[in-house]
């Protein structure tokens, strides 16, 4: 049986961690609770959300200190009454999902495309170790790039190696305006659209396909500028690619479907979030079809070669997807899985897990923090009750 643990501030997540002996879990809102591997049982659990809010905002310098329990929409919400936000745009922050939790998972949104995800956006972090050490590595300084980068190893490290107890990012105006043109048209076409939406001249932040199943898809294309510049663009581009530039009631409900698609969870299904080289994604979206049948309502961005894609719940079809992925050089991950469903959560190790297991080895040594959340890149040794 687990004890909840809910710190305050960083020094009493830094007590928790010394004083509770055992393997440690790291938890937030919730929303991700069933991503990557099954976690063991913890002995105890660390919940952030009492360690939550601004710590310091510098508009002129556009960056702000947060605490890792902090909901992302709040933080938007505050950030907005000085025109300034954090420039992405998970589908998950609509269900309360917290700053830790994102970047724990490694969650960003469409406008990954043009901003990056909050890998690329922080420029500083608290990190409480397994054993007790306060790390923080960066600044308030957006060119701070000296030193090991502890930050970006735990950027998806599904709460293992360190517990992210605030973070530092660079931030960047609100748009005064957005405008979203939307194209019908089916998968294989939308490697075309996009390569043409990208020679265009409208600098669209975000390209994404959303295919619902048995209703087609479309392509849709944000731009972001001055009220009259993003209409101007997001026209001329509606005119170069066949679109229509869709209305602001339009826009808001075709990109809320998308993200609905994006966080779903439908019964029975696994979710799998895959990213391979955009070349390759509509031949690697047509294998995983023949393989599977009904992907489910698709979200894909021909432009990154991101997808999100439902299977059936069977761990010989999505073992057979994680390979799919890998032959094409990409990287998967359960997103979902059924309560007490027993699926692979990642695909073959890349040569790259021998650096993980050391980095674990090194930071983690007893492997108390998220215990099985990177089976089996990182083995999960056997349980002997209460651990080191």
């Amino acid at each position: 049986m687990s004890t909840t643990v809910t710190p305050t501030t960083v020094d009493d997540l830094r007590d928790a961690v010394l004083d509770r002996p055992g393997t440690l879990r790291v938890a937030g809102a919730g929303t991700a609770a069933d991503w990557a591997g099954t976690p063991a049982p913890a002995d105890t659990v660390l919940d952030l959300t009492g360690l939550s809010g601004i710590v310091t905002h510098n508009p002129g310098d556009m960056t702000v200190e947060v605490r890792a329990g902090t909901p992302f929409a709040a933080l938007q919400a505050e950030l907005g009454e000085h025109h300034q936000r954090v420039a992405v745009d998970p589908a998950r922050a609509a269900e309360g999902a917290t700053l830790g939790g994102l970047f724990a998972t490694a969650d960003s949104g469409p406008r990954a495309l043009q901003y990056g995800s909050l890998r690329d956006l922080v420029i500083g972090a608290t990190i409480v170790l397994a054993d007790g050490t306060v790390a923080r590595s960066g600044g308030h300084v957006i060119k701070n790039v000296a030193g090991y980068d502890l930050t970006k190893v735990l950027h998806g490290a599904h709460g293992t190696l360190g517990v992210i107890a605030g973070l530092v990012l660079r931030l960047h105006p609100s748009p005064q305006a957005t405008a979203t043109v939307a194209v019908p048209c089916d998968r294989a076409a939308s490697a075309d659209l996009a390569r043409r939406i990208a020679d265009s001249p409208a600098e669209a932040v975000a390209v994404q396909w959303h295919g619902v199943a048995g209703q087609g898809g479309r392509l849709l294309a944000d731009v972001e500028g001055s009220e009259s510049g993003a209409d101007a663009r997001a026209r001329r581009l509606a005119d170069a690619v066949g679109g229509e530039l869709l209305a602001p009631d339009d826009a808001a409900a075709a990109w809320e479907a998308h993200a609905v698609a994006v966080r779903a969870r439908p019964d029975g299904r696994a979710v799998l979030r895959f990213g391979v080289v955009p070349s390759a994604l509509t031949g690697v979206l047509d294998g995983l079809e023949a393989d599977a049948g009904d992907l489910g309502d698709v979200t894909a961005s021909p432009r990154t070669g991101v997808a999100t894609v439902a299977l059936p719940a069977d761990a010989d079809v999505v073992a057979a997807a994680h390979r799919r992925v890998a032959a094409a050089g990409g990287t998967s991950t359960l997103r979902q899985r059924p309560t007490g469903a027993d699926l692979p959560a990642f695909g073959p190790a890349p040569a790259s897990a021998v650096v993980l297991r050391a980095v674990a080895a090194s930071l983690d040594p007893d492997q108390r923090l998220g215990r099985g959340r990177l089976a089996p890149w990182v083995p999960t040794p056997e349980s002997t009750g209460v651990s080191a």
